[in-house]
């Protein structure tokens, strides 16, 4: 076996290993009460808008971060989002606002109910449901992001 051959196995052995977590979104990366998640980042309208629908399933350690271009209170629903979530809601310093845990999929279009956030929130964290009561997470906890996460002002 030649060098090239032994390296592209060493490449594909240590995806394997780790899952590939940054091979499909540049690297990016959050961290919750000392958890990593891969994340895809959602920053513009046309992302944000679209998120996670019609997804059939998101991986165990993988999430979805929107970056939002205000700090507002925000809403968010579950409009032809197939798989159940937790969305996590950060203000501009990345304490957790408030939550809402495991939200059902909703196939009902516009009729599907908002979760909205008990305070102003510049980040939205979508983990798989149930990530919230396995970390223990509560109000006030603090998002920490990985050197590819854009942070607002």
């Amino acid at each position: 076996m030649n060098f090239s051959a032994r390296m592209l196995g060493l490449v594909l052995t240590l995806c394997v290993a780790t899952g590939c977590a940054s091979a499909g979104n540049g690297g990016n990366w959050v961290e919750l009460k000392g958890k990593r998640f891969s994340v895809e980042v959602a920053d513009d309208d046309a992302e944000r808008s679209r998120g996670l629908m019609f997804r059939d399933e998101l991986g165990a350690d993988s999430g979805m971060l929107f970056i939002h271009d205000d700090e507002v209170p925000q809403a968010y629903w579950m409009k032809n989002t197939k798989i159940p979530l937790d969305i996590l809601y950060f203000d501009r310093t990345r304490k957790l606002v408030s939550a809402s845990e495991r939200v059902p999929p909703c196939s009902a279009g516009d009729q599907c109910p908002p979760f909205p956030s008990t305070g102003p929130a510049l980040y939205v964290l979508e983990l798989n449901a149930g990530m919230v009561e396995t970390l223990g997470v509560k109000p006030g906890d603090e998002l920490v992001f990985g050197p590819t996460i854009p942070k607002r002002p």
